[in-house]
């Protein structure tokens, strides 16, 4: 069909969407909806494979394609494929489709690409947690502009990522894929990330919508018990955020179900809310296999064709990875009308944004393959930058921390310490994919943290030493070899936490949820046999979720938190424990004292948080959110605003002065907070609304201004609407939720009044010390 007026990119876009839509079949339409997996895995593992021939006698590929498909799901990230070897299977799947069906329509390839490109040989960055643990957007940014250029350069036009999931419970398997508990940090880092993949061209895919975090017991897949105000003061807000000012161009469901309506048949979520209040335009694509869960799962669909429409009319376009449900729309369909009517507002949006890639220009043809370095030295770079501001020091009481170049001996001590694979997440392509092709390695060079230390501690003699396995109960030799190691040395690195895999195969990661937050295995009996010996003990803890250490806090030497921190995260960490790198990540989490006591998110009303007399369970954490130590110390002087009083529609700017008090420069995360006092429904005792990541040199001092409309402190109320309400909102300033020295006091005043389109973000600048005193002045 060429030269038809809809492949003519100076034609308008509504014209041409037009003349498609009229040119396409019923069936065509359909295809569109869809895409195809050539996934050919064992039968023990989640998906069956494909038949090798269909009855027709036609590949399957030819045979579900034969009216055209919507997407290819996964070319390079199913099976280890190298850059050029993915670019022949897209140009040749895209060349059939040109060429032998009838409208000639490419598809859309997309790829997961959470910790990076999920396909063979590509950088692993840090988890998506880390990211939040480094509270620094322009990063995030920079690292997903590199992951589109990748992406884009063979051929492929939209991510699966980010995940916006807002943490609530961390025994949740996927806590490692979400950048924390808080949807302010959740929203502005994963807008970054929104805007730096599609500066190169690429869609990403906001997921899961909405409370996949937030279900039942840390349970994946569990019912979300969570009413409309929570889900949208807590849960929403980073996809709103994603939509209205970082444009994202496609959203995906959640598996789980809110006040019992599955979210893939939720009209309200998809359709009301998503398009009609925050005025979405792109696609709704399904999790994986979520349309058929409609009927198999959740039992609000008898037929496959009854969840295909059911997901359909809720405002689902897409079906993913493959097309099953939308195939069979029309079976048993008592209303044609307007399931044909369903389609046709469907298919608009799909075929919008194949005319915005390009793809349906004329003369458009797939990229020639070719040798893309997929992990290049600038990738390194990025991930090297992300891993080093991602770590976080919790605790140094003695200052054991920088390690002395004099050490002679140290001991590395653990299940994963000298394993380079737990440096990276479950959907990296080294722990989701390689598994199942051990003879792969890891399919890239990956350090351990034993080599980084022999690298940095040239003279210093580095052991290594399990103790433990991370799941299996420990054999007391192996044990007993490990703490004669420990007693040998120096100083004894203790590295437990996390092996991520899928489903139980990890200890993190999708469908590996936790039944507490004890540390996995025997890992605690390690870290109790090896402080036992007297030697002073680094406390390493290397975990796709926080574990509870109240146990060792004030017994370890230092304690050190990293959140899966990627490919160059070996070296990241050595280098922060030698004292090259000042460490400067923050807790975009809390870390529990107890393992079974578990704490709310810093974020509960004052009924969740801990409390004198109220249970003789304490959730008090062992460190709060927003925490994190460094080589130097920071102070803050008082916070000031501009003004007392503003009305509930204006604006306040509060300053606070940042001093950097010791010997060495260094880099911390300044956190401003507010509090309502009263309010017409319960609300946190302490709300992030603003941060700055700060760097200064030793002795510099700057001042940093923050500009917050009235809509930041905005809730919703008893009416279930958006409002900001007259009163008093007490602002503070510092480190963490538990450190916050500076305070000052702002009265709203007027009318209560309804938000309809907010303002999300606050305005943060920061001073140099030349302006910092002349405002002080």
């Amino acid at each position: 069909m060429s030269g038809e007026i809809w492949r003519d990119p100076a034609v308008d876009i509504e014209t041409r969407l037009d003349a498609v839509i009229a040119a396409l079949s019923p069936e065509e339409k359909v295809a569109q909806l869809g895409g195809f997996w050539a996934d050919q895995r064992t039968s023990d593992d989640i998906i069956a494979p494909m038949q090798d021939v269909f009855s027709d006698g036609r590949s399957p590929f030819e045979h579900v394609t034969r009216h055209g498909i919507g997407q290819l799901t996964r070319v390079f990230g199913t099976a280890p494929v190298s850059a050029r070897e993915g670019m022949i299977r897209v140009q040749q799947s895209q060349r059939h489709l040109i060429e032998n069906t009838r409208t000639g329509i490419p598809a859309v390839v997309h790829e997961e690409c959470l910790t990076g490109f999920t396909t063979l040989g590509a950088t692993v960055y840090p988890t998506a947690l880390a990211w939040g643990a480094t509270f620094s957007p322009d990063l995030v940014a920079e690292m997903a502009t590199a992951i589109g250029r990748d992406l884009a350069a063979v051929g492929v036009h939209q991510g699966l990522s980010p995940v916006l999931d807002v943490v609530t419970d961390y025994r949740w398997g996927r806590v490692e894929e979400t950048m924390g508990e808080d949807p302010y940090v959740v929203a502005t880092l994963a807008a970054a990330y929104v805007s730096g993949l599609q500066s190169a061209g690429v869609i990403a895919t906001l997921k899961h919508f909405a409370g996949h975090a937030t279900s039942r017991g840390g349970r994946n897949h569990a019912p979300v018990s969570m009413g409309e105000r929570e889900l949208r003061d807590l849960v929403l807000p980073p996809f709103e955020m994603a939509v209205r000012e970082a444009g994202a161009r496609s959203v995906m469901n959640s598996y789980t179900e809110t006040d019992r309506v599955p979210a893939a048949a939720d009209r309200w979520l998809l359709t009301d809310l998503l398009r009609g209040e925050w005025g979405f335009e792109g696609t709704v694509v399904s999790d994986y296999w979520a349309i058929a869960f409609l009927k198999s799962k959740h039992g609000v669909a008898a037929t496959m064709a009854e969840a295909g429409r059911l997901a359909l009319r809720a405002g689902l376009d897409v079906e993913l990875p493959d097309i099953s449900a939308f195939l069979e729309l029309s079976a048993g369909d008592s209303t044609p009308q307007r399931t044909a009517a369903d389609v046709d507002t469907a298919v608009r949006r799909v075929l919008r944004q194949k005319i915005e890639l390009g793809l349906l220009d004329e003369g458009w043809a797939p990229a020639d393959p070719a040798d893309h370095d997929l992990d290049s030295a600038e990738n390194r770079r990025i991930a090297r930058e992300l891993a080093e501001k991602s770590v976080i020091l919790l605790d140094n009481p003695g200052g054991a921390l920088p390690l002395s170049r004099a050490t002679s001996r140290i001991a590395v001590i653990g299940p994963c310490a000298d394993d380079p694979s737990a440096l990276m997440g479950a959907y990296s392509f080294p722990v989701h994919v390689l598994p199942r092709h051990p003879e792969r390695g890891l399919g890239l060079d990956a350090q351990s943290l034993p080599d980084a230390l022999r690298e940095l501690f040239p003279v210093t003699e580095v052991t290594v030493a399990r103790g433990v396995p991370l799941q299996l109960p420990h054999d007391p030799e192996e044990l007993s070899r490990a703490v004669a190691e420990a007693s040998a040395a120096n100083v004894a690195i203790v590295v437990v936490g996390d092996h991520a895999g899928m489903f139980g195969k990890g200890t993190s990661g999708e469908g590996s949820d936790a039944p507490s937050l004890e540390l996995p295995g025997d890992q605690r009996v390690l870290v109790e046999a090896i402080l036992e010996t007297g030697v002073p003990v680094v406390l390493v803890v290397l975990s796709g979720r926080p574990y509870a250490l109240g146990g060792f806090v004030g017994r370890a030497a230092a304690i050190v938190q990293t959140f899966m921190p990627g490919v160059e995260g070996a070296g990241a960490l050595a280098r922060v424990l030698s004292g090259d790198v000042n460490p400067s990540g923050h807790l975009p989490v809390q870390i529990p004292a107890e393992p079974t006591a578990l704490p709310h998110t810093y974020l509960a009303p004052p009924l969740g948080q801990d409390g004198d007399r109220i249970s003789n369970l304490s959730i008090a954490p062992a460190f709060p959110f927003g925490h994190g130590l460094s080589y130097t110390t920071f102070e803050l002087g008082d916070l000031s605003t501009d003004h007392a009083e503003i009305a509930t529609d204006a604006t306040v700017v509060a300053s606070v002065e940042v001093a950097n008090t010791g010997d060495r420069a260094g880099e911390t995360v300044l956190q401003l907070y507010s509090s309502d006092p009263v309010a017409q429904v319960t609300r946190p005792v302490q709300q992030l609304v603003g941060y700055a990541r700060v760097a200064l040199a030793a002795g510099e001092r700057t001042r940093v201004a923050f500009t917050l409309h009235a809509d930041r402190f905005a809730f919703t109320g008893l009416s279930r609407s958006r409002i900001v309400e007259p009163g008093e909102i007490v602002l503070s300033a510092g480190f963490s939720v538990a450190d916050r020295p500076a305070t000052a006091t702002v009265l709203l005043t007027g009318r209560v009044r309804e938000v309809l389109t907010p303002v999300l973000t606050t305005g943060v600048v920061q001073l140099s010390a030349e302006e910092s005193a002349a405002t002080a002045r």
